[in-house]
């Protein structure tokens, strides 16, 4: 089984490309527990509510390995939830990133917000280029602390998933 996660802002297509990769590649999609969560809530996130969607998260994504699938393609990871956490409380909880760690990811996309717009869906809230390119940063900086296999996807929409479909290719023949 191969382990794919992307990652990176909001608005820069993760959704919209592991839907892609899905449908190219096969194996099981897990989306974003946090969007579940907000709609069954219907209101804002608060700090008590990150261990019950970090929780959430986890159980979609072992639900999915239990199923032993060729291709898992995470369209976020506990990586997201940390930084979230951060950005909107200045905290997160400790256990965190032990938990995240103590899995293996075989690669993960980080993708860039540049050269695409932001997109209001209802839940989005960072507007402005230099917020997403901020925590585009803080992962990207993660990723490289922790020595975790990624590669950069920037470029129109097209692009984003030329090089994507390239990068799982590659992925599934290694």
């Amino acid at each position: 089984m191969k382990v794919l996660v992307l990652t990176g802002p909001e608005s820069s297509g993760k959704s919209w490309l592991s839907g892609h990769l899905q449908a190219h590649f096969g194996g099981i999609q897990v989306g974003e527990y946090v969007r579940h969560f907000i709609e069954q809530n219907q209101r804002d996130t608060c700090l008590a509510d990150i261990p019950e969607i970090a929780r959430g998260q986890l159980a979609w994504e072992d639900q999915a390995r239990a199923q032993h699938p060729s291709l898992l393609i995470l369209d976020t990871h506990l990586l997201s939830n940390m930084l979230w956490s951060q950005t909107l409380f200045g905290t997160c909880p400790d256990w965190l990133e032990p938990e995240l760690l103590a899995r293996c990811y075989d690669l993960h996309l980080l993708l860039s917000p540049e050269d695409v717009g932001w997109s209001n869906d209802g839940q989005r809230c960072q507007p402005e280029l230099s917020e997403r390119l901020a925590f585009f940063k803080a992962t990207s900086d993660w990723l490289v602390q922790h020595q975790q296999p990624f590669e950069v996807i920037r470029g129109d929409w097209e692009a984003r998933r030329q090089r994507a479909f390239e990068l799982v290719e590659s992925l599934l023949q290694g």
